[in-house]
């Protein structure tokens, strides 16, 4: 049997936000992807984290994909039962040209528009221990270090942020191309922790260079897995 919801009324919708705001957790970090050894908030947990605080206040929540002048996107729209409506595009950025790099643009659009627009956040059960690792491992910080300035050696001194973007995507796709053997995956695996960080801030603001990375990492490895015993 589902659950009736019951609603509370307010005048406007900034006050139904800030309401339901009060009542908002975090983003657990619940999806684990087997690859990367990492959590992430996926699209699931951001819903759960939001919609029943922005239901119980009056606002519904949906995301239709729409497109302009500036190209496809997701629009995710609160719509409050004074009839105010709040709204929040996301552009679709999308890897591969077919459904299946469709529908990771579209999922992608809807989890960030969502918590843009509610104003939630992942939550952080990692943050402690990846600060700790940096201060214990000053030596790969400065390596990490000169390996960033060697990339951005390769430019000129007025290179925008997207193409220092791209010149470090490449970068990282072509270590991957060289790393691992068919013996051992270890090597590709520490380039992969190795450029996280990094990675990790393609997909926030560079979609299509995070896909890029992912492939050459899920590419390479595919390369060097050992033959199936017969």
């Amino acid at each position: 049997m589902t659950e009736k919801i019951t609603t509370t009324q307010h005048g406007s919708i900034a006050s139904a936000l800030a309401a339901a705001q009060a009542e908002m957790g975090p983003a657990l970090k619940s999806a684990e992807n087997p690859h990367f050894r990492s959590k992430y908030a996926d699209l699931a947990s951001v819903m759960d984290a939001c919609l029943p605080a922005l239901n119980r206040h009056g606002i519904a929540v949906i995301q239709p994909l729409s497109e302009n002048e500036f190209g496809r996107h997701v629009v995710t729209r609160f719509i409050h039962s004074s009839g105010e409506t709040l709204e929040c595009p996301i552009p679709l950025i999308v890897g591969k040209q077919d459904m299946q790099g469709l529908g990771s643009a579209i999922t992608y659009a809807r989890r960030y528009g969502l918590m843009s627009l509610a104003g939630i956040a992942p939550e952080d059960d990692d943050g402690n221990a990846a600060a700790a690792s940096v201060k214990g491992n000053a030596a790969a910080q400065g390596l990490r270090d000169a390996w960033r300035d060697g990339v951005l050696d390769s430019l000129p001194p007025d290179a925008t942020a997207r193409q220092k973007a791209e010149a470090f995507a490449e970068a990282i796709a072509t270590e991957f191309a060289a790393k691992g053997t068919s013996r051992s995956t270890k090597a590709l695996e520490a380039a992969w922790d190795k450029h996280a960080k990094m990675v990790a801030k393609f997909e926030a603001e560079y979609p299509d260079l995070h896909t890029r990375v992912v492939d050459a990492y899920e590419n390479r490895m595919i390369e060097i897995a050992p033959e199936p015993m017969e």
